[in-house]
């Protein structure tokens, strides 16, 4: 996401850097956080579900900066500086997937993770997970997903797993949404 400054200008997506204890510490340019040293800053997962029940998986773009053509939970995002978690969910479902939210629930609200892919960059993430119903069909940006496609939990369950077919965070949340019955209405 590009913003624009007052003079007109184009300026970078930023990301709220966090320490330990979740406390924002200040902000660093999205194109600069992820590297093999990825400081510690906040950002969210979120699984999307139709009305009768099943779950998005997509795919990571192949031009994405972590983990490129990786299976995933429906769609993952940062925060901008200020914005509130719920809003920043919501404003990624319309801009990654095209698709507006109901029923937002966060699930897993203390969730972290550390990864690495195979080309060495980090994600390090304070990474709430949330919840959510799909209220429209799905017309996801090709910049960010190269495929997708609505799974039953049982087969999503079945794909986390097989940790090596899916991204690690997902890995992690899957078995946790499950203990937490997060994964039912």
């Amino acid at each position: 996401m590009m913003g624009v400054s007052n003079n007109g200008a184009p300026h970078p997506e930023l990301v709220v850097l966090v320490d330990e204890q979740g406390r924002s510490i200040g902000t660093a340019p999205k194109s600069e956080v992820h590297h093999d040293t990825t400081p510690l800053h906040l950002a969210f997962s979120c699984y999307l579900f139709d009305p009768a029940g099943n779950v998005l998986m997509t795919r990571r773009a192949l031009d994405k900066r972590a983990f490129p053509g990786v299976w995933t939970n429906s769609f993952c995002g940062h925060p901008g500086p200020g914005e509130e978690l719920d809003s920043a969910v919501q404003r990624r479902a319309l801009t990654e997937l095209g698709v507006p939210v109901t029923d937002l629930r966060c699930v897993l609200p203390d969730f972290r993770y550390h990864a690495v892919d195979a080309a060495g960059v980090a994600e390090n993430e304070l990474c709430p997970v949330y919840r959510a119903v799909a209220a429209g069909p799905v017309v996801a940006d090709p910049a960010e997903v190269m495929d997708w496609v609505w799974v039953s939990w049982a087969q999503l369950r079945d794909a986390a797993r097989s940790p090596w077919l899916i991204s690690p965070w997902m890995a992690e949340q899957v078995p946790l949404l499950e203990a937490a019955d997060a994964h039912v209405s």
